[in-house]
């Protein structure tokens, strides 16, 4: 796993296979959608190594014992509609007892800024880690609005989890919100002219639910 400010590279070997296979072109709707929902466990082990514990008495067959447990309020899985539902499902095996919110944000092809056009998030986000969830990173447009929602309704231990990432994006999450890690299984080369990252893997949301 590789470490620079405000950005944690999950270079785990299981994770960087995965992602090619995903990357290729050839790859099926279904093989794509699989291995999304197992790259998102993994990176999901990754985001959630800091979450607090405290401890429970328990007996198990031998003896009784003070075993640790989660500790505080359930952590809030928040998707970007609609790829972010991908990353979702894969977590939700992880951590099920989670709540989910959604936002629908969607990108203007001319000005690459966000439109938004849905929002229901749970209660209580500022007594709960929020994991924000959606595979591209690239303008960081959307991503930094999203947060933005997120914040006016309270949250404040906010992560952004994202299957790959463009300097770009990563830029203007750094500028709008310093105080949001970001996890990410690739940091890639660049954005193109409209607005997708180089190399990348193209659209997520249509490649994974056979859209064009």
């Amino acid at each position: 796993m590789t470490d620079v400010p405000h950005l944690t590279v999950i270079d785990h070997p299981l994770v960087q296979h995965k992602l090619t296979i995903m990357r290729d072109k050839r790859t099926s709707t279904s093989g794509f959608r699989k291995l999304l929902r197992e790259i998102s466990l993994l990176l999901a082990y990754e985001i959630t190594r800091e979450l607090d514990l405290t401890t429970t008495a328990i007996e198990t067959p031998l003896c009784p014992m003070e075993a640790p447990v989660l500790e505080g309020k359930k952590l809030a899985l928040i998707s970007i509609l609609r790829a972010g539902n991908g990353l979702l499902d894969g977590i939700l095996e992880l951590i099920p007892a989670a709540r989910v919110g959604f936002i629908g944000l969607y990108r203007d092809p001319v000005t690459l800024l966000p439109v938004q056009y849905y929002s229901k998030v749970p209660a209580d986000l500022d007594l709960r880690m929020v994991i924000v969830v959606d595979p591209m990173l690239a303008t960081g447009n959307s991503s930094a609005a999203a947060i933005d929602l997120l914040k006016k309704a309270g949250a404040k231990n906010l992560r952004f989890l994202c299957l790959l990432a463009a300097p770009e994006g990563v830029a203007r999450m750094r500028e709008a919100h310093p105080d949001v890690p970001i996890f990410t299984a690739a940091l890639d080369d660049r954005l193109d002219e409209h607005g997708y990252i180089l190399p990348g893997l193209g659209d997520a949301g249509d490649r994974m639910f056979g859209t064009k």
